[in-house]
């Protein structure tokens, strides 16, 4: 298994709006990590983020699955059709939920 690092002061990013609720305990832990590591929360969200998808196993087939799935002879006549990005791959914004009482992280 491999090891969770974060890197101090790392936390200059391009950042996409992703509104979430989360325990209040892990907000906590969330908010000392910040303190330990001079991080922003933001940063330090989307590090344990990428940590985790890289450790799924099953996600990163099916994810290698796509990407193989969209690549076709360069002789073929139809276009290719490209699976959409998530949000935070292509940088594009995320659009808010209507629900208003969601915090954001």
């Amino acid at each position: 298994m491999s090891k969770f690092k974060i890197e101090h002061g790392a936390s200059r990013v391009n950042l996409v709006l992703l509104k979430t609720n989360i325990e209040d305990t892990i907000s906590q832990d969330l908010d000392l990590l910040a303190t330990w590591s001079d991080n922003d929360r933001k940063y330090l969200v989307n590090e344990l983020l990428r940590f985790a998808l890289t450790q799924e196993e099953d996600f990163q087939k099916y994810k290698a699955g796509l990407t193989a799935s969209t690549v076709r002879p360069a002789g073929s006549s139809k276009a290719t059709q490209a699976h959409p990005k998530s949000a935070v791959e292509s940088g594009s914004k995320v659009e808010p939920p209507l629900n208003s009482t969601t915090a954001h992280v």
